[in-house]
């Protein structure tokens, strides 16, 4: 007999969102009290704050000020339902989602699993960097860099005592340009005080990026603030740089610039994180899944697709919305609406992204994730 996860029965549509992430947060929230079940899944019980990810690496926060239980942003829910699992396959023909605590049927699907580290297929890169998309990941690069630090007390020979001593981050994004700063200010201010036995002058911070300037997707001015920032804060800022291979000890560029370290964090890009199930011609560029406006996926009547997974080509979006928390929780605002009007017969309405400030929105965003409020 095929097992079943325990979910009450209802006699209300079933929904299942598969992450809890900014968009399914916010379309569980808004479809509190309305007439369908809610079942979210996902393989942690706790939604994180993704974007100071970088300050739980660098000992800026502890784990718990970025994450906060999912039951308890729900707790006064009735019609809400959380299972902890990982989803291993969508069976669309059958309605039914495959984890690994057993099946359930749905009426409606959404996915909202966001994206994951794409590492352009350089393996020796995937399997030798530092990634920075959880808290595991988080805590993992902090415990490295402490690590790498005791280990430097212990080496007199000085080319291999600055391969410890020396960081290379890669990708010249919000992460990676975050993340450069936050280590330039604790090798000024913290670390000689914790390490005086080493010189930290020997401490070099790379930040190599591909293109020919920081912060693509943001203004010229905030990338060119960002570089001249970092360079006085004595950090290495690499343009027109492509990593082609990491060993665990040396960082490769195209160029032919060797860098020794054993602190090589990458933050070079990131990817959809898509279920197995998906129809191939559903999935686009990026490893995002096609929607319509309405967010509803290519190919499917009744599976819905919101946040960084979630690709919706429009004329002044040729490429799909960026991938940020703003644009997310406005998709799963409005699906909430649409399904709600779907019910009803009514109706759908397009998304329209309203660009309030990302950085005055996710700002606000963890106000609320802190309250509990989310």
């Amino acid at each position: 007999m095929e097992h079943f996860i325990d979910v009450p029965t209802h006699n209300v549509p079933r929904l299942v969102i598969i992450g809890g992430g900014f968009g399914g947060i916010e379309l569980a929230k808004k479809l509190k009290n309305k007439p369908v079940q809610i079942v979210l899944i996902d393989q942690n019980n706790y939604h994180t704050f993704q974007p100071l990810l970088y300050q739980v690496a660098t000992a800026g926060l502890e784990a718990d000020s970025i994450v906060y239980p999912l039951r308890k942003i729900f707790r006064y829910q009735q019609n809400f339902f959380f299972r902890m699992a990982r989803v291993t396959e969508i069976v669309a023909e059958q309605n039914i989602l495959v984890t690994s605590i057993g099946k359930i049927s749905y009426d409606y699907l959404v996915i909202a699993t966001g994206s994951t580290t794409n590492f352009f297929g350089l393996k020796n890169i995937e399997q030798q960097a530092m990634p920075m998309k959880s808290v595991t990941e988080a805590l993992n690069l902090r415990s490295l860099m402490l690590q790498n630090f005791e280990a430097a007390l212990q080496i007199n020979e000085p080319d291999e005592q600055a391969s410890y001593l020396n960081f290379v981050v890669v990708g010249g994004g919000p992460t990676g340009v975050e993340m450069a700063g936050s280590l330039a200010e604790l090798k000024k201010h913290v670390l000689p005080n914790d390490y005086s036995e080493l010189d930290f002058k020997k401490m070099q911070i790379y930040l190599i990026e591909a293109s020919d300037r920081l912060l693509n997707g943001m203004s010229d001015v905030s990338g060119r603030k960002a570089s001249e920032f970092l360079q006085n804060f004595d950090v290495h800022v690499l343009l027109n740089t492509a990593v082609v291979n990491y060993d665990g000890v040396v960082v490769e560029t195209k160029d032919g610039l060797k860098i020794p370290t054993r602190t090589f964090i990458w933050s070079a890009g990131v990817m959809g994180n898509v279920v197995k199930g998906i129809d191939v011609s559903s999935v686009l560029r990026g490893n995002r899944i096609a929607v319509d406006e309405f967010c509803k996926v290519k190919n499917y009547q009744n599976v819905f697709a919101v946040g960084d997974v979630a690709c919706m080509i429009l004329p002044d979006y040729p490429r799909g919305h960026a991938m940020v928390a703003p644009v997310a929780i406005q998709q799963g605002h409005l699906l909430a609406k649409n399904l709600l009007n779907l019910l009803q017969n009514k109706p759908l309405k397009a998304f329209n992204y309203l660009d309030k400030g990302s950085m005055a929105t996710v700002g606000r965003n963890r106000a609320v994730v802190e309250s509990g409020g989310i």
